[in-house]
């Protein structure tokens, strides 16, 4: 991948249902990497509902690298229903 390209994920509904979704990022670099960082956001219909950036600091040259996260849902209280997706 090249800097400032953007990589579009595509998730089901049926994902919502979930009490924690878990997602695993891999990448590698030939390069040494200064101030690595991934930045998320989640749009709907055009617009930021959330935002992450996530800073990894220095990538060694020559290595493969594995992000983990696990988000958990929020109270269903606060979640968007599935059907208005």
């Amino acid at each position: 991948s090249v800097p400032d390209v953007e990589h579009e994920a595509r998730v089901p509904k049926k994902i919502l249902r979930c009490r924690e979704v878990s997602r695993e990022i891999n990448f590698s670099s030939i390069e040494p990497l200064e101030r690595f960082r991934i930045e998320q956001r989640v749009l709907f219909k055009g617009r930021c509902l959330e935002e992450w950036f996530f800073e990894f600091g220095f990538v060694i040259p020559n290595s493969t690298n594995t992000w983990q996260s696990t988000i958990q849902a929020a109270p269903e209280s606060q979640m968007m229903p599935a059907n208005v997706l």
